[in-house]
């Protein structure tokens, strides 16, 4: 998983101020949603590289136990490259990888919520499918060397059924329009970690 990356520019970032939470409303449509992914328009050499953004997180464990419990975790996403992204757009998902036919996805099994720093509280994340992810209120712009800040807890469920293994991850995702190929796309960046669910 390329859900984490270390920080090097520790000292240019600690001078960086918290970017406060918009207020735009969460269930905003995705930025230009009817453009391709720059990922799409890569060729099989794996040409595009996103470099624009360094992410980190503090606070998911390597495991979890199943239940009422929160586990409370920051992730910090900050513009790395020279320009502007004036696209800009915050999201977060709770969920596992499935890499076999019968695998089930953790994701309905889980809650995720996001502090709303306007209206001091806590806000569920959950898609209309069930799954714990979705938009969160954010800046539209992110100048170079600027970060984003969001707090996030998360819990799984006792009624996850543990007879197959979890490769279980949570974490914040940056997406903005970027151009590659004379062609506008959208990219994206994360912050966040894996763990693992088990019975308490």
């Amino acid at each position: 998983m390329k859900l984490r990356r270390a920080l090097s520019a520790s000292a240019a970032t600690a001078a960086l101020l918290p970017v406060a939470m918009a207020a735009a409303p969460a269930s905003q449509a995705a930025p230009a949603a009817d453009i391709p992914t720059c990922y799409d328009l890569d060729t099989a050499y794996g040409q595009y590289h996103n470099n624009t953004f360094v992410g980190r997180s503090f606070g998911i464990p390597k495991s979890i136990t199943l239940g009422t419990h929160w586990t409370t975790y920051t992730a910090t996403l900050t513009n790395a490259s020279a320009k502007e992204l004036k696209t800009f757009e915050l999201s977060a998902k709770l969920g596992s990888y499935v890499y076999n036919e019968g695998e089930r996805d953790l994701s309905p099994y889980g809650d995720l919520q996001y502090w709303d720093t306007s209206q001091r509280a806590w806000k569920t994340l959950r898609d209309a499918g069930g799954n714990a992810r979705g938009t969160i209120p954010g800046p539209k712009t992110l100048k170079p060397r600027e970060s984003v800040h969001v707090q996030l807890r998360f819990r799984v469920s006792k009624d996850l059924p543990l007879d197959q293994a979890y490769d279980a991850f949570t974490g914040l995702t940056g997406t903005f329009v970027d151009r590659y190929r004379d062609m506008d796309c959208t990219a994206h960046g994360d912050a966040g970690g894996g763990f693992s669910p088990r019975k308490g």
